[in-house]
Formats: structure tokens, C-alpha cells, sequence
């Protein structure tokens, strides 16, 4: 919608330009008139006041000519008032009224030529500013009327004057009128382009230009522009309860709360589905989390029909919240970065405000400085990998938190903790070889599919080894699909073999696996994958691991199950 009210603007622009030029060119023509009038009459004085005058004029018109082409070319246009145009306005009225003085005072057959000044300013600045223009017009011309005769002389110019500032007057009115009527009228045709009719919030297109406008204004300004992503928790579960109808009164009711909530500045836009976005700009991430956070317990305290039916007995809302420059280098991150926020809030307990962390981010503190740019590679990997795999991210989320815990109940080392969560993390990279089809297919996977899927960890290894500050890791993900009794891959390693934090990350991926849904099965609970957990231990697990694993599971189930 910006670019068809650029593209308006400037034929607007280039109408007021040619109505600018005629208006140079009608004075030309009057200087040239004039002056060759008073040069046939004084041939002999070559530098007679009249030519000097005519020269003045002719210069100053090249002047703003010049001024005029400079801003054209700069395409510097707006309906405010600025100091310039009103400066310019005054000019033109000024040298409009010298030159009907200068062709004839009262007698002047050029008094007409004061719309060339009304129309324009009526134009651009609407009928307000256009009566004004005009006004001021029409008392010049009657003034140089009255002061140009005698009190007791009968002027015949008055009368025609007289109809002719009527014309001043008419020709703002209803050429303001006019502009007024159709300024209103584009109004209401981009509020209808630009709002989600349900919500009355803004959709998603003004969404992506507005976000891009205050990016550049926060690149040029050095501040900071927060982006809040909220999804309504268990969206799904209530329409298929209740129907589309009454999930739509829900989307409307919380549009109109969080519009109530924003800040005069802030924008709040239907992202898709149940989702919305809000742009904070100039606002920090420690601002936007106290606003996200005011958002979300105040849809919590609201009562919504129905909502006592949802598995959390209210309806409750996630928040994803990021921001740049800190959290991310352009807005295309910046929304990823919310997205990954949100994913988190849904995926930890929901009814949640969760900020965007990376573990790369925390990576890049502790590897050697010529390795950063490979870990910003690595990072674009990952993303690709969660585009072809969405599964993959909650997957590598929940990953890293079980491994966290497992990692603190058995006392490990710091070093080793850090290594564990950044295999963790990075377990699943070699999956960047396979294609997507593969990855997202329902069905069972062909031989050469399942021996094509088996070359991951050795990918994913290969991949990180040209990081010489993760050599570490690097055994985690090679081994990470490896079994305890010797069946595993890719090298078969048995028992003790298989490197200890390989053997603790191979138990929390296993356990997350069986819980999650995938293409090719349903999820498994957690009572049934813990039994599957004792029933593979000393076959595909390492048994110390398992029983300690199980004990964390069973003390926190019920905040586990409401991860999913």
C-alpha cells in the first residue's frame, strides 16, 4: 500500500511541477511583453530601469526553476507546511503583484495569473491553506484597485476584480473540496487494505512494510525496535469444540484487548490464523518483556465462553519476544527470532513470555575469533533444517533441556556441561543433506531412504569440524545414534565405548523421539516411553543414565507433558 501512495504522491508531484513551470512561463512571457514595450519606447536607454528590472525578474525565475528541479529529482514532497513553502508562497505572491504593477497597475490584463499560486497551494496543502492563498490574493488585486486611483475617480477594473477574486475563492473552495473528498476517500481504501476485517487490527502485508520502515528508522536513529509474536494457546482445541464461529468472536475479543494495551506508537497486526504481532519501536527487550507480559496475565484474567473446557481451563495466550539491533541484524531475523521466542513460550508450558535465546549466541563467547563468521554459517543451517523440518527445532529445544537437567543431577563439570548443551543443540545438523521429503514422509522409508537418514551424525560432524574450538562436541553428534549393546551406528561402538556425554544425549533424544509427533508415528506418553526407556536399558541405553533420566521425568512430569 506504500507503493501505490508513492506512486500517487508522485503524480502529484510531477502535476504541480508542470502547473509550477506554466506559472514561470506566463511571467516570462509578461517580462518579455513588458519589456520590449518600454524598449521600443526608450531605444536609446539600453540600461534603463525597465530592462533591469526584467533582468532581476528573469533571473529570479531561473532561480527557483533550479530550486524546483533539484527537489522534483529528490522527489521531496508532503501535504505539511513547511518554512520553505511557505517562504516560496510568499515569493510568488510577490513577484506576481510586481509583475501586475509592472504591466499595468490596475489596467494589467494579468491579474489572472494568482492561480497559479491558489491552485498549486490547494493541491498540495488542501482547502484551508487554499482559501487562505486566495483570500490574500483577492486583496491585493482590489487594493492595487483602490490605491491606484484617486478617491473620487470611477474605476472600471473594480467590477471585473471583483468577479475575478470570486473566481479565487470558488477555484480553492472546490478544488479543496475536492482534495479533501478524495484524501478521506484514500484513507478509507488503505484502512480497508491494510486492517484484518475480523480483528480490526492491521493484516499482515502492512505488517511486513511497517516492520521494514521502522527497522531503517531504528538503523538511522541508532535505536532499538522490540517484535512481539502471540499465539492463542490451544486455538485448535476450541474451534474443533465450539466451531469457527465462536473461535472468531475470540480473535475479535483479544484484537480489540491488545489495541486497548498498545502504546500510541506501537503497531499491532493479525500475523496469520491465531497469531499476532506487535512492533514496539524504540523499545529495549527488557521494556517489550514487561509489556508481553502485561498483555499475557491481563488475557489470562479475562473470561472467555467456553474457555473452562480447554485442558488448561482458561484461555490463555504465548508471547515470543526479540529485538533489534541486539537480538537480530535485519527483519528478516528479527521475525525468526520472535517465531523461535514464541515456539519456546508453546512448547514450554504455554500461557508463557519467552525471549529469544540462542545457544550459538552463548557459543560464540567461547571459540576463537576467526570461527565466528563459521558459526553464523552454522546458525543459517539450523534455520534451513527447522524451514524443511519443523519438528526438528521443538525437538533440538527439549533436547537441550533434558540434557540440562541430566547434566546437573549427575554433577558433571561446567566444561562438560557447556560441551553436552552444545551437542545437544547441534546433534541434528548433518540433517541439512537430506531432503525434505524424506525428513516430512508418512509412510515407512525405503532402504536407500533409511541408509541416506543414517549418514547424519557423520555429516553433522563433518560440518562442525572445521570449528577447531568444537572439536569437543564433535563426538556427540558422530555418536549420539550409537547403542549400548554394539548395535548402534555408525561405527558400532559397544558399552563403555561410546563416549559418556554421548551416552546421556543419545537417552534424551531417544526419550523426546518416542514423545513427539512424528510424520511417520504418534507420540508415545510419558508413562509408555519411560517403560520403553527400562525395557531398552542395557540394549540401547546406558542403564545408570536411564534410571536417573526417569527419576527427573517422574518428579516433573506434569511440567514435562505440558511442554508439547
Amino acid at each position: 500500500m506504500h507503493q501505490i501512495e508513492n506512486k500517487f504522491q508522485k503524480k502529484v508531484y510531477e502535476m504541480l511541477f508542470v502547473s509550477k513551470l506554466l506559472s514561470l512561463l506566463f511571467c516570462g512571457i509578461i517580462i518579455f511583453i513588458q519589456y520590449n514595450v518600454h524598449f521600443l519606447k526608450n531605444l536609446h536607454k539600453y540600461m534603463s530601469f525597465s530592462m533591469i528590472t526584467a533582468m532581476l525578474g528573469i533571473g529570479m525565475l531561473t532561480l527557483i526553476y533550479k530550486i524546483w528541479i533539484f527537489s522534483y529529482k529528490n522527489n521531496k514532497i508532503t501535504s505539511k507546511v513547511s518554512a520553505t513553502d511557505i517562504i516560496e508562497i510568499i515569493l510568488f505572491i510577490g513577484i506576481f503583484s510586481i509583475l501586475i504593477i509592472f504591466s499595468g497597475v490596475h489596467t494589467s490584463h494579468y491579474k489572472f495569473i494568482f492561480l497559479f499560486i491558489i491552485i498549486p497551494t490547494t493541491m498540495q496543502f488542501g482547502i484551508n491553506y487554499g482559501i487562505g492563498v486566495s483570500s490574500i490574493c483577492s486583496i491585493l488585486v482590489l487594493l492595487i484597485d483602490y490605491m491606484a486611483l484617486p478617491r473620487n475617480t470611477i474605476n472600471i477594473f473594480f467590477e471585473t476584480d471583483l468577479i475575478l477574486t470570486g473566481v479565487f475563492l470558488l477555484t480553492a473552495w472546490s478544488l479543496g473540496y475536492y482534495v479533501n473528498i478524495e484524501k478521506e476517500y484514500r484513507k478509507e481504501i488503505s484502512q480497508l487494505a491494510n486492517m484484518d476485517e475480523l480483528t480490526g487490527v492491521y493484516n499482515h502485508r502492512f505488517f511486513q512494510e511497517a516492520l521494514s520502515e521502522k527497522i531503517e528508522v531504528s538503523k538511522n536513529k541508532k535505536t532499538s525496535v522490540a517484535l512481539l509474536f502471540i499465539d492463542i494457546d490451544y486455538f485448535k482445541y476450541y474451534n474443533d469444540l465450539y466451531g469457527h464461529q465462536a473461535g472468531d468472536k475470540v480473535l475479535e475479543k483479544i484484537g480489540d484487548i491488545l489495541k486497548n494495551l498498545i502504546r500510541k506508537e506501537d503497531i499491532v497486526a493479525r500475523y496469520g490464523g491465531e497469531e499476532f504481532a506487535i512492533i514496539l519501536p524504540n523499545t529495549k527487550e527488557e521494556q517489550a518483556l514487561n509489556i508481553a507480559e502485561k498483555i499475557r496475565s491481563t488475557i489470562e484474567k479475562i473470561e472467555f465462553e467456553g474457555e473452562e473446557n480447554l485442558p488448561n481451563k482458561k484461555l490463555t495466550v504465548s508471547v515470543g519476544v526479540s529485538d533489534f539491533p541486539n537480538k537480530a541484524k535485519s527483519k528478516e531475523e528479527l521475525i525468526k527470532a520472535s517465531d523461535d521466542a514464541l515456539y519456546r513460550a508453546k512448547f514450554f508450558n504455554k500461557n508463557r513470555v519467552e525471549t529469544y535465546h540462542s545457544v550459538l549466541e552463548e557459543l560464540k563467547k567461547d571459540i576463537q575469533q576467526e570461527h565466528i563468521d563459521l558459526i553464523s554459517s552454522v546458525k543459517t543451517l539450523i534455520s534451513v533444517i527447522n524451514a524443511k523440518d519443523r519438528y526438528t527445532y521443538g525437538h533440538t529445544e527439549r533436547v537441550v533441556i533434558y540434557c540440562k537437567m541430566l547434566a546437573d543431577r549427575l554433577g558433571l563439570r561446567e566444561e562438560d556441561k557447556k560441551i553436552l548443551r552444545y551437542g545437544a543443540y547441534l546433534h541434528d545438523i548433518g540433517k541439512i543433506e537430506i531432503g525434505k521429503d524424506i525428513l516430512n514422509k508418512k509412510m515407512p522409508l525405503t532402504d536407500e531412504e533409511w541408509k541416506l537418514l543414517k549418514k547424519h551424525p557423520e555429516n553433522g560432524a563433518e560440518i562442525i569440524r572445521a570449528v577447531d574450538s568444537l572439536k569437543d562436541v564433535i563426538p556427540l553428534i558422530f555418536y549420539h545414534h550409537e547403542r549400548y549393546d554394539g548395535n548402534g551406528y555408525p561405527k558400532g561402538l559397544k558399552g563403555e565405548e561410546i563416549p559418556y556425554l554421548a551416552r546421556i544425549l543419545t537417552v534424551a533424544d531417544s526419550f523426546d523421539a518416542m514423545t513427539s509427533n512424528r510424520p511417520y508415528q504418534s507420540r508415545k506418553s510419558f508413562e509408555d516411553a519411560i517403560e520403553e526407556l527400562r525395557r531398552c536399558s542395557k540394549s540401547q541405553f546406558d542403564p545408570k543414565i536411564v534410571d536417573v533420566f526417569i527419576e527427573i521425568i517422574e518428579k516433573n512430569i506434569d511440567k514435562f507433558d505440558r511442554m508439547r
